[in-house]
């Protein structure tokens, strides 16, 4: 009996540690009001600055979703600008209460640096930009090449993987940030500019000649991008990661920025939960609209895609994987009830 007491004092000591650390991200935010959201320092498409200093991108409107569910302002965030080999530590330091910064998830990552990913908004796949004046039409003739490559990223490892793997050496150029990377390109540095596929087109519409180089067809790569959070406050986890599947199933839904408000009233008892649940935003700690405030202030995840990296904005990128399960992509959300 004295070892099944321990046991189960034990348990309620574990158990007294993590409410403790429960709601310790949230009641920080709340009382901040306005969330600190690590970005890239700049990607088109994922989170740069506009003419006026204004955030935009995908992985803004990550940071936005949060925001608008916890503070009911999508507006309320302070977006901290940081290097690959920054972003980490920002996050593990606290500097940062969340991280949406292209940033592909790993067992490694997962597991070893004391943090979460809570979903992946955008599927990705490494690929390699080259001068078309090169005249090469494949990856597996880019032996001996120099490759401008961003530093702290899984783009080295797999470059390293996939050159070995086909007996081909290469001179790897080192850059903090991905502008650094395509300046070195155009410079001539380097033969070939490699990263994800999605980077490779922000990084393509931004050399003076966009049409003098062409994405070679080869991925190399899985590259799952997706908002980061600390281990240890389970709590702030769960409104992350219900923050991005609310913009999901939104789309499921056909709920729109346009259309939400009409649908306040409907009889479907799916969407009328979703948009107003005491009960289910008590259950991560916030209010009862706070998917309504997602969708009414940042939009689905098809309008967070569409004006930002799809067919509404410079890249033009197809949904492809990206697309709605219910489309024959991978994104797939789970039930709000």
């Amino acid at each position: 009996m004295k070892k099944i007491a321990t046991l189960i004092g034990g348990a309620a000591a574990v158990a007294t540690l993590a409410m403790g650390a429960h709601a310790q991200t949230l009641d920080q935010v709340k009382a901040r009001g306005a969330l600190n959201c690590g970005v890239s320092t700049g990607l088109p498409g994922f989170s740069s600055t506009d003419a006026a200093g204004n955030w935009q991108g995908l992985d803004v409107d990550t940071c936005r979703a949060v925001a608008a569910a916890v503070l009911g302002d999508a507006n309320d965030v302070n977006f901290v600008p940081l290097t690959a080999v920054e972003r980490f530590t920002a996050l593990q330091s606290g500097e940062i209460d969340m991280l949406s910064r292209n940033t592909t998830w790993t067992l490694t990552r997962d597991a070893s640096l004391g943090l979460n990913f809570a979903g992946v908004n955008y599927y990705d796949g490494q690929a390699f930009l080259v001068s078309t004046d090169l005249g090469v039409t494949s990856a597996l003739e880019l032996d001996g090449a120099a490759v401008c490559i961003q530093s702290g990223t899984t783009t080295e490892l797999n470059l390293a993987d996939y050159f070995r793997f086909n007996n081909m050496s290469f001179e790897p150029v080192l850059y903090d940030t991905s502008e650094q990377t395509v300046s070195g390109f155009e410079a001539g540095r380097c033969d070939v500019l490699t990263s994800d596929s999605s980077q490779l087109a922000a990084l393509r519409i931004q050399l003076s000649n966009p049409d003098g180089a062409v994405v070679l067809p080869q991925t190399i790569s899985k590259e799952p991008l997706g908002p980061v959070v600390r281990q240890g406050d389970d709590q702030w986890f769960n409104i992350v990661k219900w923050a991005h599947i609310a913009t999901l199933n939104a789309e499921e839904f056909g709920l729109t920025q346009s259309n939400v408000d009409s649908m306040l009233g409907t009889d479907n008892p799916n969407i009328a939960r979703f948009l107003d649940s005491a009960e289910l935003g008590g259950f991560l700690g916030l209010g009862s609209d706070w998917a309504y405030q997602i969708v009414k202030q940042v939009g689905n995840y098809g309008e967070m895609f569409d004006r930002n990296v799809g067919a509404g904005s410079p890249l033009g990128l197809p949904r492809g994987v990206n697309a709605l399960w219910t489309q024959g992509g991978l994104q797939y959300g789970p039930p709000i009830r």
